[in-house]
């Protein structure tokens, strides 16, 4: 019967123990922040010793949860005096490539290059801004399109001294400058002259327009396209750097513990730790674990009792 006894309450110990552990798991604390930095050093006439520490947390941390409590170092009590915040403005710089496109009536680059602008202003979708300037080797020349132009082309040829005003003596076309001309038109004149006997002739003299088309294609349009690159930059505040200043005063002397450099403050109850945010203990957690282990215990000792009233009876 001690033996069963003995194991039963074994057995509520581990469930409290378990329950006191599942509790502390619980408690939600939140993570600790270290100080990027620790500096010591002495201020003022008396050269009072002092220590700085340096935390850097983003926007979204909060900023109460930095240890600020006392703490004993080297025989001297540190106290909190003042807690300094600064921004951590940074500016971010990008180099940046922009592309512009623009209508032009020529495709001779020196004209093209005379009308673009040598800067450009530009700020980007995401907040950059800055001054790009003109990449002359990107400038680029492409033609929208053709058309084709259809012109008249005229000339005249003169042929005198022809004795008949025939037009079966005027030829039927001409070549001018490449190009074939047929005839169009015939205008005639005549003047009075003699022959080599003497007798008189009439001579004519033949102005023969000709005519015919010529085509060419021509370009409707050109567009021009250029890059203008740069650095553009962006102002940010990613980091806010905190600074944790603590003075110092001799410790009580009490509190001093031979053999360490750390001394315990018996005021304070408190101890140089790992800068560690600390948060009350939820116990709320511990009620249902304990009342478990307590009707345990007690169906085990009802159980002890109804099996010694059993061996009694026989």
């Amino acid at each position: 019967m001690k033996r069963i006894f003995t194991i039963l309450c074994a057995l509520a110990l581990v469930m409290a123990g378990s329950a006191t552990a599942l509790a502390a798991e619980d408690t939600g604390q939140s993570a600790s922040y270290y100080p990027i930095s620790v500096e010591e050093y002495t201020y003022g006439d008396f050269d009072e010793l002092r220590i700085n520490k340096t935390y850097q947390l983003s926007l979204s941390d909060d900023p109460s949860l930095i240890p600020t409590e006392d703490f004993i170092r080297n025989g001297r009590r540190y106290y909190l005096l003042d807690m300094t915040r600064k921004d951590e403005v940074g500016v971010d710089i990008q180099t940046h490539t922009e592309t512009v496109t623009k209508p032009s009536d020529t495709n001779s680059l020196e004209t093209i290059l005379q009308r673009l602008d040598a800067e450009m202003e530009v700020t980007t979708e995401d907040g950059y801004v800055g001054i790009l300037r003109l990449d002359h080797t990107s400038v680029q020349v492409t033609t929208d399109g053709y058309a084709t132009k259809t012109s008249t082309l005229t000339a005249s040829r003169s042929y005198p001294n022809l004795s008949e005003a025939d037009t079966s003596l005027i030829p039927k076309s001409i070549e001018d400058k490449g190009k074939t001309l047929t005839l169009g038109d015939v205008k005639w004149s005549e003047t009075a002259d003699v022959d080599g006997e003497g007798n008189p002739v009439t001579r004519y003299t033949a102005t023969a327009s000709y005519t015919g088309t010529a085509s060419s294609r021509y370009a409707t349009g050109y567009t021009v396209s250029a890059s203008y690159t740069g650095e553009v930059s962006k102002a940010n505040c990613a980091v806010v750097t905190y600074t944790a200043i603590f003075g110092s005063e001799k410790a009580p002397e009490e509190s001093e513990a031979p053999g360490g450099n750390e001394q315990h403050d018996p005021t304070s109850g408190q101890t140089e730790a790992p800068d560690t945010a600390k948060e009350p203990v939820d116990l709320s957690g511990l009620k249902r674990p304990v009342m478990i282990g307590v009707v345990v215990l007690a169906l085990g000792v009802g159980g002890m009792f109804a099996y010694k009233k059993f061996r009694e009876r026989r």
